[in-house]
């Protein structure tokens, strides 16, 4: 029995060191689990703490960006507000700043012709001798003013040998003198008189305006320069063409009684060919060009004085169509609309700073 028992001992020990490994083993595994699980939690946990702090990161990175743009929206406009002049009316008028009413205005279209003032050839005279003789005596100079019936010159005859004295047959300036004092007298004329009261303004027409520049049609001449002006109408077209330039003739006359148009100047002329009616224009003065805003008026409301964005159709030489921008009787600067631009870029660039 005793040996029974001690058999059943040794079978008990040899199973129980059998499994031993296994169930440390095991364990050790569910103890590397466990330590992995704590270890996974608290990486979870660090991320998730990680992404808060990002998320608060952002929302605060986005509550600053909407703060930013809200102020620069603000800030532009508080720039529009302060777009503007504040003139006194006693200011105003020393400055020749000039207020005008939005109103319809008649443009129109022009071409541009060039010339020059000449003398009229219908109010020149040729003066020459009647009977062929010796000069005895000349009465005047060149560049003399004389009235019609005024001696020139006295001559004697070769015939009868009486002397007989040659007359001005108009008022005007003696522009040539072609004899002296024992000249004989021929075919030739002795004096060119020309009154100059009026004028010729002899125009070219090019052949691509032919069919535009018509007689008759108004006519706006002045000199290069732009400081001298007169309106006049196309009273003669040449049926022939200039052999030199190819051009057709135009002629324009000119009334010269302060003798301001001198034959032999320079000019051009801005012939109307067609017109237009607009129910909104300006003039050319009020318009200013202004950065970021274009072609601009500027309108005036009590003492202010606020650029106002336009959009522009056709011109001419006085007036300006505006298409889009303001209304009809709005008050706006005609005349020293530059002043009043000077002001608020000045303003605007003090209160930039």
């Amino acid at each position: 029995m005793k040996k029974y028992l001690m058999i059943l001992l040794s079978l008990a020990f040899c199973w129980v060191i059998s499994i031993s490994p296994a169930v440390f083993a095991e364990g050790d595994r569910t103890h590397n689990h466990n330590e992995l699980t704590e270890s996974h939690d608290v990486e979870n946990h660090t991320h998730e703490h990680k992404y808060e702090d990002e998320s608060h990161h952002d929302e605060a990175e986005d509550a600053r960006g909407d703060g930013h743009e809200n102020h620069e929206d603000e800030h532009g406009d508080h720039e529009d507000e302060d777009a503007k002049a504040e003139i006194s009316p006693e200011s105003a008028k020393k400055m020749n700043i000039v207020i005008e009413a939005v109103t319809p205005a008649t443009i129109e279209k022009t071409v541009p012709l060039t010339g020059r003032i000449t003398l009229n050839r219908n109010t020149k005279s040729d003066v020459r001798a009647r009977f062929q003789g010796i000069v005895r005596d000349v009465k005047v100079n060149l560049g003399q003013s004389v009235t019609k019936g005024q001696a020139l010159a006295v001559v004697e005859a070769n015939e009868s040998l009486q002397n007989y004295t040659i007359t001005s047959p108009i008022n005007g300036v003696v522009l040539e003198r072609n004899t002296n004092v024992g000249d004989v007298t021929g075919d030739k004329s002795l004096f060119v008189v020309a009154d100059l009261s009026n004028v010729w303004a002899k125009f070219h027409i090019f052949p691509r305006d032919d069919a535009f520049v018509k007689s008759g049609q108004k006519i706006a001449v002045h000199t290069l320069e732009g400081g001298e002006g007169a309106i006049g109408k196309l009273d003669m077209l040449f049926p022939t063409a200039d052999e030199l330039t190819q051009t057709q003739v135009g002629i324009v006359v000119l009334p010269n009684p302060d003798f301001r148009w001198k034959p032999g100047m320079t000019v051009e002329g801005d012939v109307t060919v067609a017109t237009t009616e607009t129910p909104i224009a300006v003039k050319n003065s009020a318009l200013q060009k202004m950065e970021e805003l274009g072609d601009v008026i500027f309108i005036k409301e009590g003492n202010s004085y606020l650029p106002r964005p336009v959009r522009v159709g056709s011109k001419d030489g006085s007036f300006t169509e505006i298409l889009q921008g303001v209304k009809p009787r709005e008050l706006y600067v005609s005349e020293g609309s530059f002043i009043v631009k000077s002001d608020i870029m000045k303003s605007t660039a003090e209160h930039a700073h």
